[in-house]
């Protein structure tokens, strides 16, 4: 069954993308951000929605990353001095934009979504394609990609190859994001990887990489 909140929170999402696509600063009357009182105002407004369901819907939005919150301070004056201030602004993230817009060819896939990578240690980066990686094999995952894309650029593979090499050399990044990668899967793959490269004739990156993976091999 349909969750009755879920149309509650299109609507509350959808005010915050139509807010900021029509926005001409981040803060003001035309900002993109904006302040809770206002969006209980208009989404009433807009949509007939109660405080009640604004509040804990735009709570439910915010924990799942489809709205940001942040707190701006600043000083009031009061007679004899001045009191800190504290303001939260809210406004829609890029997850929110996606979920309205759809699919961009800007979006960072999640390769393990639900994986707490911080939990796992400052020893595991997070790479622009939402690959994880063990930092010490950072610059052998740089290689692969660009081993994997001068495969698929190339003149003298056919499609299987392409394909086989490319599903391979993904199988070998996987195993780098584990604290103890499996020397003997990587060696059968890189050999494997290996064997395809080198009918492309790309001898250079064979070699580079190579003394990367070394380490790795068995």
């Amino acid at each position: 069954m349909t969750n009755p909140n879920d149309e509650i929170r299109q609507k509350i999402l959808q005010y915050f993308y139509d807010r900021n696509s029509a926005a001409t600063s981040r803060f003001g009357k035309k900002g993109s951000a904006v302040k809770i009182s206002d969006i209980k105002r208009e989404c009433k407004l807009k949509y007939s929605l109660k405080q009640q369901e604004v509040v804990s819907n735009l709570t439910y939005l915010i924990d799942m990353g489809w709205i940001n919150s942040f707190d701006v301070e600043k000083t009031v004056r009061v007679r004899g001095g001045t009191v800190p201030s504290t303001i939260t602004w809210y406004e829609i993230s890029a997850k929110g934009i996606d979920k309205i817009e759809g699919e961009s060819e800007f979006q960072v896939k999640e390769r393990y979504p639900g994986l707490n990578i911080t939990a796992m240690g400052s020893n595991v980066i997070t790479m622009g394609d939402g690959n994880i990686v063990n930092v010490e094999f950072a610059e052998l995952h740089k290689k692969l990609d660009s081993l994997k894309k001068e495969i698929s650029e190339s003149a003298l593979l056919d499609d299987t190859q392409k394909l086989d090499a490319s599903v391979d050399i993904e199988s070998i990044k996987d195993q780098l994001a584990k604290p103890n990668p499996n020397n003997s899967i990587i060696g059968n793959l890189w050999d494997n990887v290996k064997k395809i490269a080198t009918i492309a004739g790309l001898v250079k990156t064979i070699a580079e990489i190579g003394q990367l993976i070394s380490v790795l091999l068995p």
